[in-house]
C-alpha cells in the first residue's frame, strides 16, 4: 500500500467514524487539511504556500491533470507501468 493509499484509507475510517452524522465527508477531510497543512509549514519550508497554491489552482483549473498526479501516486498507475508525473 503506499503513502496516498493509506492516506485514503484513514480518509474512510474518519469519515465512518462519523456515523450518519451530518457532512461526515467534508469533516473528515477537513481534519487531514488541517494536519497536512500544519506539517507543511513546520516542514516545508518559505515555499510551502506556493505548493499549497499550486494543487488548489491545479484542482481548479485542470482537474484532470491533478486527478492523474493522484493516480500516478495511488500505485494504480504505476502497477501498469504508466506512472505519470
Amino acid at each position: 500500500m503506499t503513502p496516498l493509499e493509506k492516506v485514503e484509507a484513514l480518509y474512510r475510517e474518519l469519515v465512518v467514524s462519523y456515523h450518519e452524522g451530518e457532512k461526515r465527508e467534508i469533516r473528515a477531510a477537513s481534519k487531514l487539511l488541517m494536519v497536512a497543512l500544519l506539517h507543511m509549514k513546520e516542514h516545508g519550508g518559505f515555499g510551502w504556500q506556493g505548493l499549497v497554491e499550486e494543487y488548489v489552482i491545479m484542482l481548479k483549473n485542470d482537474p484532470e491533470r491533478f486527478h492523474a498526479m493522484l493516480d500516478s501516486n495511488r500505485g494504480e498507475t504505476k502497477r501498469n507501468g504508466q506512472a505519470i508525473h
